[in-house]
């Protein structure tokens, strides 16, 4: 064979290294990067080279006002990013919301006091801070917190604005707006106005909102030397659609949460951020009557780093039905273009695309959008100017000013965006609002918790769920008003027992997912961990208290009991009293409870309620009280009291009552009682997991 010369090789190098080139064109190299891209990061926190320092950036945007937000299912957000656009457009403040968790707080003694801070303030279960605001809550109201500069007052320069959202069923009531406000007022800041309190347990959270911004604004104004200027709408974010693009591009988001989900690569860890597309083991309905369904799912996390403890809870991930998506689409004159491909820009530097892009309308209203809730009055008045006729105009105007009205005509009816626009209009489309209006206006579609009613020791793989059918009927509709998320489970329930077009009560979903991702029964899913647990030691009496779905968590308590006798541990006494309407129609988890006791023995007794089989309404609060030495006995013996459901009746008669057992098993006063129950709550001896 003939040697290579030097020319050769030179050639052949030139030859592989362009061949090389020409297939790794746009893939290592040459790579066009989409302008209007976002694929949402998946961690929590600022990304990396992102500054953490309040006054460089609020310094870099040159913006004077800074809205923060504590939220858990985004109300609170959605609030902080209402509060900033209305600074602007009504008096010019230069504002940009921003999360909690991505920034540090040892600065907030250089902020200058030419410039304002808002707080919007969720308070999450007990009196506890929303994930994204542990860290701030942790650092404001620790006794010895440390500032930069070190003034006396630490906080002398800081004006601030508090909003906190709460539910009065609980009993620290909007707690993390009143304690932050209070550390505030201790390191002598200056509060502006007056610190507002939102109550969702009086089903007035946006009523009191709307009442307390008016006089904040102006007190800020004259504070600030403000000047109130006609608020016209300016949009946040620009919608630019793809010509070269279609939904069938690779880089076209159907409703992925991330560039990871897109890509089919998705991995943990799986959070708020990044939800895991979990397989459904097995689904069934524990019973089914004429107006409720109620059911079990147990969901496979074994593929995944996921784990969870017996107590916490699971989110789920839901998607709109098929029928609301089009009503919305319809109405807005968007049918057609439903899968025309849309790139969303924020035109404002602190603003956050809700969503990844490039996408579509489909989309962006199926997996993204809130378009199921109840629509807000404020919401409606900005609307009004986009009306088809000026006959809607009027109308929509009226909603939006007057509270009385805007109740009779639509909260009554929980009508929800689309069909308030297709009421108003008579079926006209309303083509000329600005889309990014609704990006801005509606609230981004929340995960919903329920708790998990497994045993982490007994399954530590799989998570079961428990949960009602949601499905209620109100006055002046002619359909009930139903749960987007138990309706989705209904349907991938139908689906995995057989049924080939899952329609529950005539709603559809995409069940199969963006790009079939989903198919083979599957759901997304992430683990929320909860203080709801069993004492550390097992031999410690627990008393359980779970009418209808609120047995859940105590199933999972029970079958941990359950395992832990199997692995040879003594575990204490252990009474659950469990209430539904019949014995006969509701009563779930029967067969359960009856191997339980065969297992623990004289350690397990299930107390019952049947609400509708005598002659007067019996409730688990009446079984406890008739229970009350025993109750007490074990009281004394540091049994553990835990409590699941209803929080506006059941949870806060069960603590009236159980006052009422301390106070005259023991011979002490009412009030003497009373304080025992809030010591047996701050030692954690006392929990709950309540809902409203």
């Amino acid at each position: 064979m003939a040697e290579l010369d030097t020319l050769d090789l030179v050639v052949l190098a030139a030859i592989l290294f362009g061949t090389v080139a020409y297939f790794t064109k746009g893939k290592l190299w040459g790579v066009t990067k989409d302008p209007y891209a976002s694929s949402l990061t998946i961690a929590s926190g600022a990304k990396a080279g992102k500054t953490r320092n309040i006054v460089e950036k609020m310094e870099e945007q040159g913006k004077n006002c800074i809205i923060f937000y504590g939220s858990q299912t985004g109300t609170a957000e959605d609030y902080a990013s209402r509060l900033a656009k209305e600074g602007k457009s009504r008096f010019g403040l230069e504002t940009m919301v921003a999360d909690l968790e991505e920034y540090d707080f040892d600065n907030l003694d250089t902020i200058p006091n030419d410039k304002v801070v808002f707080f919007v303030l969720a308070t999450y279960g007990e009196g506890e801070p929303t994930d994204n605001a542990v860290d701030f809550y942790e650092f404001i109201t620790n006794e010895d917190v440390n500032f930069t500069e070190g003034n006396e007052p630490a906080l002398g320069n800081l004006n601030y604005v508090t909003f906190g959202l709460g539910n009065n069923t609980y009993e620290h009531y909007n707690s993390m707006v009143r304690n932050v406000d209070k550390a505030l007022q201790k390191l002598g800041a200056h509060r502006i106005g007056d610190a507002g309190e939102g109550d969702d347990g009086a089903g007035t959270m946006e009523e009191d909102f709307l009442a307390w911004k008016e006089p904040m604004w102006k007190a800020l104004a004259e504070k600030m030397g403000l000047e109130e200027r006609e608020a016209v709408y300016e949009p946040v974010f620009s919608i630019v659609e793809r010509e070269g693009l279609t939904k069938e591009s690779p880089e076209v988001y159907l409703g992925e949460p991330n560039k990871m989900h897109l890509d089919g690569t998705a991995k943990g860890p799986f959070n708020a951020h990044n939800p895991y597309i979990a397989p459904i083991a097995q689904s069934y309905e524990l019973f089914s009557v004429k107006d409720r369904n109620c059911l079990h799912m147990d969901i496979d996390i074994s593929a995944t780093n996921l784990n969870y403890q017996t107590g916490d809870h699971i989110a789920v991930w839901p998607t709109n039905p098929g029928e609301e998506v089009d009503r919305f689409l319809n109405i807005l004159g968007l049918s057609e273009k439903r899968h025309t491909v849309v790139s969303v820009k924020a035109l404002e530097p602190t603003a956050k695309v809700p969503f990844p892009t490039p996408t579509t309308y489909d989309a962006i209203v199926r997996y993204h959008m809130e378009i199921c809730a109840p629509v807000s009055r404020q919401f409606l008045a900005q609307l009004a100017a986009f009306a088809p006729d000026a006959e809607a105009k009027a109308e929509m105007t009226k909603l939006g000013a007057e509270k009385d009205y805007f109740y009779e005509k639509i909260s009554l009816h929980h009508l929800n965006i689309a069909r308030v626009l297709d009421i108003v209009s008579k079926g006209q489309k309303w083509t000329n609002i600005p889309f990014s209006a609704f990006i801005e206006g509606i609230t981004k579609l929340q995960p919903r918790y329920y708790s998990i009613s497994s045993s982490s020791l007994e399954q530590p793989k799989k998570i079961s769920i428990t949960a009602v059918v949601e499905s209620t009927q109100l006055p002046g509709r002619d359909d009930p008003f139903r749960g987007v998320a138990t309706n989705y489970l209904l349907a991938l329930k139908q689906k995995q027992n057989g049924e080939p077009e899952p329609c529950p009560f005539g709603l559809s979903y995409e069940l199969t997912g963006p790009r079939n991702k989903y198919d083979g029964i599957h759901v997304p899913v992430h683990v929320r961990h909860s203080n709801f647990k069993l004492p550390s030691d097992p031999s410690k009496p627990i008393i359980c208290i779970g009418p209808g779905t609120g047995v859940a968590p105590m199933r999972g308590f029970i079958r941990e009991r359950v395992q832990q006798v199997k692995n040879g541990e003594k575990v204490g006494k252990t009474l659950l009293f469990f209430g539904c309407r019949k014995s006969t129609e509701d009563f779930i988890y029967r067969n359960e409870w009856e191997e339980a006791k065969e297992i623990l023995g004289d350690n397990f007794e299930l107390i019952t309620a049947f609400s509708r089989e005598g002659p007067k309404k019996v409730y688990v609060q009446h079984r406890l009280k008739e229970r009350a030495e025993e109750i007490n006995q074990l009281l004394e013996q540091k049994a553990y009291f835990y409590v699941c459901g209803d929080a506006a009746n059941m949870a806060r008669e069960v603590n009236t009552v159980l006052g009422q057992i301390i106070s005259e098993q023991r011979g002490i006063p009412e009030s003497k009682a009373e304080e025992i129950v809030k010591n047996m709550r701050s030692s954690n001896q006392y929990q709950e997991d309540v809902w409203s």
